[in-house]
C-alpha cells in the first residue's frame, strides 16, 4: 500500500475533472475528500472522476465518492466516474455504487 495519491483538478468547459491515481484507501482518502470538495466548490455543471490509473479502492474510498456524489447532486451537479479498470469495476458493483453513480467506460 502506499500513503501516496496523485490527484489533480481541472475545471474547463463546466466540467471539473478530477484525476486519480493509484490506491484509494485509509492512507490516502483525506486527499480525494479534499480534491472532491474543491470540484463541488467550483460550481461546474458536472464532475468526472477519472479513475483509469487507479489500481485498488477501499470502503473509505467508496464512502469519499459517495460522499462526493451526494455533495454534487445536492448542488445540481451531474457526476459520474469514468475509466475505471476490470478490477475497481469489480469492486464498485460489489459495493452497489454503480446503482446510483453513473459510470462511463
Amino acid at each position: 500500500m502506499t500513503d501516496e495519491i496523485v490527484t489533480s483538478l481541472d475545471v474547463a468547459d463546466g466540467t471539473a475533472t478530477v484525476t486519480l491515481q493509484g490506491e484509494i484507501d485509509i492512507l490516502t482518502v483525506e486527499r480525494l475528500r479534499v480534491v472532491l470538495g474543491e470540484a463541488v466548490a467550483s460550481r461546474p455543471r458536472e464532475i468526472v472522476v477519472d479513475m483509469a490509473g487507479v489500481a485498488f479502492i477501499d470502503s473509505t474510498g467508496l464512502g469519499a465518492l459517495i460522499s462526493g456524489f451526494q455533495r454534487a447532486r445536492d448542488q445540481s451537479i451531474a457526476f459520474r466516474l469514468a475509466h475505471p479498470s476490470a478490477n475497481v469495476r469489480q469492486i464498485l458493483v460489489l459495493s452497489g455504487l454503480l446503482e446510483v453513480v453513473r459510470v462511463t467506460p
